[in-house]
């Protein structure tokens, strides 16, 4: 495993990591999540990646549940969180960025996850109806206060973080470090593209998800949609519209010679090729299963091996793929 710096930060992040969307609390129980835990470290993941609206709670009490039994120590790890969906219903609880709601929703985190501050806070998403000015001053608070270490965004516009950006330059406050997009070969307008500037302008730091474009690069929809898969989960029928675009399915065909001459999986080759882009800081891998960890860590190795010529190869095969990104 390698380690990359969060953009300008001076903090190491593996290139890849562990994150807990749909599965724990979903998939995984606290005993399958010491498992992967327990494999995604042994192959060097220091970073491991979760959210307040993850299985309402549920994903941060497993997480911090299985890294109590595990005994790491706390400086050898890195969590993150995110805040905005909210987790109880009413005014100031969900679907905001003000400051009330980020104030609880830090303690609950700390809480679930059993933790003294969380490594990386991330706005899960941009709220039209607060002013980014009180959400930058309740990040930089958060952080002031020892809950936390360093706060991003998830899925904002690039006009939006170098609003926020420049708020906190301007009253020398803790500035947004890091963002978290969905990134893959069906997906890169954003992370290519619209943040350009960003990476060298405000250093920006790149952990990104669904490398796998949600299963459907591991080719197991290939020819439908499989039992137990996540698509068939209550509350997530709206991927299978996703998972079974031909397009996509066809592109993802299109990539498995590639796979045999490089003697690797369609998941791993996904994987690596996310983590070739050296803007991205880490790569957010998901697991339901040991076996599942196990594979997807098998990229750590390819990535060194996808030069120019591979990562041309690979995007000749891909083409232009028309999709609708996630939410």
């Amino acid at each position: 495993m390698k380690y990359r710096r969060l953009g300008h930060s001076g903090l190491l992040v593996s290139e890849l990591a562990l994150g807990s969307w749909v599965t724990y609390g979903n998939q995984v129980d606290e005993s399958a999540a010491i498992e992967a835990l327990s494999t995604a470290r042994d192959v060097g993941v220091n970073f491991f990646d979760n959210a307040e609206v993850y299985a309402g709670g549920k994903s941060e009490t497993i997480m911090g549940n299985a890294i109590k039994h595990l005994g790491w120590e706390r400086e050898s790890y890195i969590i993150s969180t995110k805040f905005y969906w909210g987790i109880a219903e009413g005014p100031n609880r969900k679907n905001t960025l003000n400051r009330k709601y980020l104030h609880h929703a830090i303690d609950g985190s700390l809480q679930r996850l059993q933790l003294d501050y969380i490594d990386l806070v991330f706005c899960h998403r941009h709220d039209p109806h607060t002013p980014i000015e009180e959400t930058v001053w309740a990040m930089h608070d958060m952080i002031q206060q020892g809950k936390a270490l360093y706060w991003g965004t998830s899925e904002w516009s690039a006009v939006e973080i170098v609003e926020a950006w420049h708020i906190a330059d301007r009253h020398h406050l803790h500035k947004p470090v890091m963002e978290q997009s969905q990134y893959n070969l069906f997906h890169r307008q954003r992370v290519e593209q619209e943040y350009a500037r960003l990476y060298d302008d405000l250093g920006l730091g790149l952990t990104t998800w669904s490398p796998l474009a949600s299963g459907v690069l591991t080719g197991k929809y290939s020819n439908g949609i499989p039992t137990g898969s996540r698509s068939t989960l209550p509350g997530y029928a709206w991927l299978q519209e996703t998972v079974t675009n031909p397009n996509r399915i066809a592109a993802t065909e299109r990539l498995r010679p590639i796979c045999d001459e490089l003697g690797c999986t369609l998941s791993q080759l996904a994987i690596a090729w996310c983590a070739s882009n050296p803007k991205v800081s880490s790569v957010i891998t998901g697991a339901s299963h040991t076996a599942q960890v196990v594979e997807n860590m098998g990229a750590i190795d390819l990535i060194p091996r996808l030069n120019a010529e591979v990562l041309q190869r690979i995007n000749n095969a891909v083409g232009t793929v028309e999709v609708t990104p996630l939410k």
